[in-house]
């Protein structure tokens, strides 16, 4: 079976605070990812989520705010990413390169 693609991968820490985007390229769209993306963006502060993106097994696109859950509307890789970041800036001010 053909595995994922890892086709971006970035990672920033400025002080406490750490950005960390993973997106990998399915072999195939499946029924949790239409699109045929996974993906986990994360954003923490001491090793404690902020906020985070994911669309683990079975649960399809989704996102945190800290312990909260709720469904994510994936329209693009790139809006996903620009999503993310807006949350990162508003929830903690850092605007992330």
């Amino acid at each position: 079976m053909a595995r994922a693609t890892r086709v971006f991968d970035h990672r920033v820490v400025r002080g406490d605070l750490t950005v960390q985007m993973v997106i990998w390229q399915l072999p195939a769209p499946t029924r949790d990812r239409p699109h045929g993306l996974k993906y986990r963006l994360w954003c923490g502060r001491a090793g404690r989520t902020v906020v985070r993106y994911d669309n683990e097994r079975g649960k399809r696109d989704h996102r945190h705010y800290g312990e909260r859950e709720e469904v994510y509307l994936f329209v693009s890789g790139a809006q996903l990413v620009a999503n993310f970041l807006e949350d990162v800036a508003r929830l903690t001010g850092w605007r992330v390169e």
